[in-house]
This record gives C-alpha cells, sequence and structure tokens, in this order.
C-alpha cells in the first residue's frame, strides 16, 4: 500500500534517511509493540513510538495518574490525576499521531493473562519497576519467541538490554538469575530517581524497538548498556549466555511462568 501525501509529509524525516525509507516506514507503519508500564520508561517511549508511525501499539498499566508521577511521566498530565494511565497515555499518543491504533489493558500482568496480551506483538518494551515483573516479562517473551527490551532506573542511573529469539544471546535471566529477596533493592519509589533519566532510557528502549522493525543498526543484543548520568558515562557491558539459564537454555528448568509476588505485580509507578 502506498503512504499517503499526508503520511509522506508526517514521517518526511524518517524517508530521506537511507536506512528508513518508504520501505522502513512501511514496516513501522505495519508493526505492532507493546509497551507493559505506562510510568516514566513507558512514557517518553510510548510518545515517541506513537510519533514515529508505529501501526499498533499496546500499552498495559493497572494503575491511575498521581501528582507524583507527574515529574517524569511526561506523557501525563496535571488534568490526568486520577485517571487510568492507560487511558491517560492513548489520549496523549493519538493527539500526536491519529493514525496509529493504541490498545490499551488496564490490568495487572501474571502468569495467566501474560501470553494472551504479548501473543500477537512483534515486540515488547518492559517498563516496569520490580523483579517479579521483569522476570515474568523475560520468561514469558522467551517461551512465546518474542523479542523484547528491558531496562531499569534507579536514582541517576540507568541500564538496558535486548533479547531477539533464535539468536544465541543472553535474556534477562541469563544476567540475574532470579529476583532478589523481597525489599533486598530498593524500588524508585523509595530510592527516588531524576526524571530525566526516565526519557533517556525509554527513549532508547524505543530506538531499540524501531531498530528492530526497521532492520536499521545494531541492537543492544549480547550488551547490557548502562548510564550514568552524574558523570555523564555510557558503557556497554558484554554479557555472555548461560548455557544453563533456567528458562532459554537448552534444558530450562523454569517451565512454567511463576509470579513471584502476590497478588499481581505491580507495574512501574
Amino acid at each position: 500500500m502506498a503512504l499517503s501525501n499526508e503520511q509522506l509529509e508526517r514521517y518526511s524525516r524518517h524517508i530521506i534517511l537511507k536506512d528508513i525509507g518508504v520501505k522502513g516506514q512501511k514496516k513501522l507503519l505495519d508493526a505492532k509493540v507493546l509497551i507493559i508500564g505506562a510510568g516514566g520508561l513507558g512514557a517518553p517511549a510510548a510518545l515517541y513510538l506513537a510519533a514515529a508511525g508505529v501501526g499498533t501499539i499496546g500499552i498495559a498499566d493497572a494503575d491511575t495518574v498521581d501528582l507524583s508521577n507527574l515529574q517524569r511521566q511526561v506523557i501525563h498530565s496535571t488534568s490526568d490525576i486520577g485517571k487510568p494511565k492507560v487511558e491517560s497515555a492513548k489520549e496523549s499518543m493519538l493527539a500526536i499521531n491519529p493514525d496509529i491504533n493504541v490498545i490499551t489493558y488496564k490490568e495487572f500482568i501474571y502468569s495467566k493473562n501474560i501470553l494472551d496480551i504479548i501473543k500477537d506483538y512483534d515486540f515488547v518494551l518492559d517498563g516496569t519497576d520490580n523483579f517479579p515483573a521483569k522476570f515474568l516479562i523475560n520468561d514469558a517473551c522467551v517461551k512465546a519467541k518474542i523479542p523484547f527490551c528491558h531496562a531499569g532506573i534507579i536514582r541517576f542511573e540507568g541500564q538496558l538490554m535486548t533479547w531477539v529469539p533464535d539468536s544465541n544471546v543472553p535474556c534477562y535471566r541469563c544476567v540475574f538469575k532470579e529476583p532478589p529477596p523481597k525489599d533486598a533493592v530498593p524500588t524508585c519509589r523509595q530510592a527516588g530517581v531524576i526524571g530525566a533519566m526516565a526519557g533517556i532510557i525509554g527513549c532508547l528502549q524505543a530506538m531499540e524497538a524501531i531498530k528492530y522493525i526497521t532492520g536499521a543498526g545494531e541492537l543492544l543484543t549480547g550488551n547490557l548498556l548502562i548510564y550514568d548520568a552524574l558523570s555523564n558515562d555510557f558503557r556497554k557491558a558484554k554479557i555472555p549466555k548461560n548455557k544453563n539459564c533456567g528458562i532459554c537454555s537448552d534444558n530450562p528448568t523454569v517451565t512454567e511462568l511463576i509470579d513471584y509476588e502476590q497478588p499481581p505485580c505491580e507495574l512501574n509507578k
């Protein structure tokens, strides 16, 4: 299908890029990306994926907007306080680009629903803020063979990595093995986070999705990208695949999806 005149104008800065072009923009328009968490990481990722013209964007979050969110969750406004985050996010995304389709999931993710939610998507972004959710997303995506980008932020630091199926690269569980004991690692709510950190790392997640869809450049597979805002230092740590990984090895020990906490995992606040 040919791009309309409006689409040619809207996406003109993509189209003139030799690594994107009309072909790449059509791939974006045909793509489906799921963002789990409409908080600090999901907010900038959702805005930029919407602006980029990703045709279908799913966004999952059970929370409502509160005042403390607005320091970093730029997809929401003061007038959205009390509104479900997925509704606020959808309104902002469609205001930027009515050319796309936004599907909302106002629910917690847990072992019984995650496979049904992710199954129709080409790429998943993990925008959550707790270890049980991150391990669940990793294990579900590995099990379903759906590529995803993990990210985490706290204080002045952020990290991300990408996994794709059938590529002999490490997954999140290869790196971190299993969740730490409850309350052993503080959350952003407990330790704080500089708001712009969410923008930096969330945008990098969006970039990973765009590169995967269009085939441009190299993904962060096999690497953990770490950013220290105070020193303004980016570094990539090479991560080997764990041959004994509980989920992505030839002999996995994690045979069923695990809810490490009850009630079901809270999404990024």
